[in-house]
């Protein structure tokens, strides 16, 4: 696990040297082991003290801790050893892996001194360097077989180096692409349950509230709980809906056909309108259940500086905007009405 001693310079000194491997010592750690002593002091009716651990006449007892063995191995050689037998390889002490520490700082210091030799000396490099500059010098190091390198042969590939030689990119698009069909199906086969999932949790959200609906004609707690959920229902959607500016007020519609506003209708329901909504919305399209500040044409020409007041939003399409009443809590009471407004345009909206 440690380093090979003959890829450094000079001696090194036994200290740093692994008991397991005989290898320079690689991310070290420390077995530190306490001994328990029981130092009784006895106080004699004279004065005179004495240490005896036999005659029981003390008024004190002190119990101290002594650290032995202390030895230093390679992470990985001192890891793997007490896996097998938790008993230090060198004085046969008993050891568990929460008896393993880092080492003292001044034998930290003494590896990162240490002049060794690149790891890719065979393949070529020459550098020599302190053992603590080895990792960084390793991943950008020009000799290393399996630094990642880009394939300039047209596919575009990270590689490893020692690979390009036999690199073959339709070969390797190919796995790529097998991968990511691989991938693909996964991802849609864990799409499709969870559409099913989503689909029960709605079908028993859907009873839950004709429950609730039933229940809150005779409960007034039912109708309560009821009315809360359908408003957070109708925030939720409304923050699902994209913003809409209108650029031309005076296109809108006021007595929109009715095959307009089965068009209208549709859209709505396809963006998750609630359904205790959408026919309120609807009837709300059309002048005769406009709000007084836009009941004539006369108070809407009055009023036509307020319109930038509204926060709209974008029923799909670009036919017709919706506003809120939820999204509009700041617009003058004459210029809104519950749940909302759907102001259809001839020409349009941003």
């Amino acid at each position: 696990m440690g380093f090979e001693t003959k890829r450094f310079q000079g001696d090194v000194d036994e200290e740093l040297i692994c008991p397991i491997c005989s290898g320079v010592l690689e991310d070290p750690l420390q077995v530190f082991v306490f001994v328990l002593y029981l130092v009784i002091i006895l106080i004699n009716y004279e004065g005179r003290c004495k240490i005896c651990i036999y005659r029981l006449r003390s008024n004190f007892i002190y119990l101290s801790k002594a650290p032995t063995c202390e030895h230093a191995f390679c992470r990985g050689c001192i890891t793997q050893w007490i896996s097998r037998q938790p008993k230090c390889p060198v004085d046969r002490q008993a050891v568990t892996a929460s008896q393993l520490i880092p080492v003292p700082r001044i034998l930290r210091n003494l590896l990162s001194r240490l002049c060794t030799s690149c790891d890719n000396a065979p393949h070529g490099c020459s550098a020599v360097l302190k053992l603590d500059s080895l990792a960084s010098h390793l991943v950008e190091c020009e000799f290393n077989p399996k630094r990642p390198m880009p394939c300039e042969t047209g596919c575009g590939l990270v590689i490893p180096k020692d690979e390009l030689a036999e690199h073959n990119c339709v070969r390797e698009l190919r796995a790529l692409i097998t991968s990511q069909q691989e991938k693909l199906t996964d991802y849609q086969q864990e799409l499709a349950e969870q559409r099913l999932i989503i689909n029960e949790h709605k079908r028993e959200l859907a009873l839950l509230k004709d429950f609730m609906r039933a229940m809150r004609v005779t409960n007034p707690t039912m109708r309560a709980l009821a009315d809360q959920m359908e408003r957070e229902e109708v925030v939720r959607w409304a923050n699902s809906l994209s913003r809409a500016k209108v650029t031309r007020w005076g296109g809108m519609i006021s007595t929109p056909d009715d095959v307009l506003q089965m068009m209208i209708k549709r859209s709505l329901s396809e963006s998750g309108c609630p359904p205790h909504i959408i026919d309120d919305l609807m009837e709300n399209c059309h002048e005769r259940r406009w709000p007084p500040g836009l009941s004539s044409l006369e108070t809407r020409q009055n009023n036509r500086r307020l319109y930038d007041k509204y926060v709209c939003k974008r029923v799909p399409g670009k036919q017709a905007v919706l506003v809120l009443h939820c999204d509009n809590t700041h617009v003058d009471e004459h210029m809104m009405i519950e749940p909302g407004l759907v102001m259809i345009f001839a020409h349009g909206i941003e």
